[in-house]
């Protein structure tokens, strides 16, 4: 029985920082394409950050490059996304996802596992 698991979200300040994480079990996050997506109101699902299980090759959507930062703990088996910088337009649901059958996307439709969701808003 796979399970992903986030925290992390909450109320920040704009220019503020937080950390997201995501406990996996029943699927071994080193050997799958992880991915990190939001959705904003009204808006659909959007990849914004995702890790290659072939080469650990990372992808960043232009939006949060050099702000935010994808990477996993093999031993504990957690994803992470460190978010710096952030902005209102940072707002949304965050997703975690994982899967043992691809090698790396940035498209919800790709991805078999997910987390519940976190949500985080940035305001002042």
């Amino acid at each position: 029985q796979w399970q992903l698991v986030e925290s992390g979200g909450g109320l920040v300040q704009p220019g503020g920082s937080l950390r997201l994480s995501c406990a996996a079990s029943g699927i071994i996050l080193d050997s799958a394409a992880v991915g990190w997506f939001r959705q904003a109101p009204g808006k659909e699902r959007e990849g914004i950050s995702a890790i290659s299980s072939y080469d650990r090759s990372t992808y960043y959507a232009d939006s949060v490059k050099g702000r935010f930062t994808i990477s996993r703990d093999v031993a504990k088996n957690t994803m992470y996304l460190q978010m710096n910088n952030l902005k209102p337009e940072d707002t949304g649901v965050y997703y975690c996802a994982a899967d043992d059958s691809i090698i790396s996307s940035h498209y919800a439709d790709d991805y078999a596992y997910w987390g519940q969701g976190t949500q985080v808003t940035v305001s002042s």
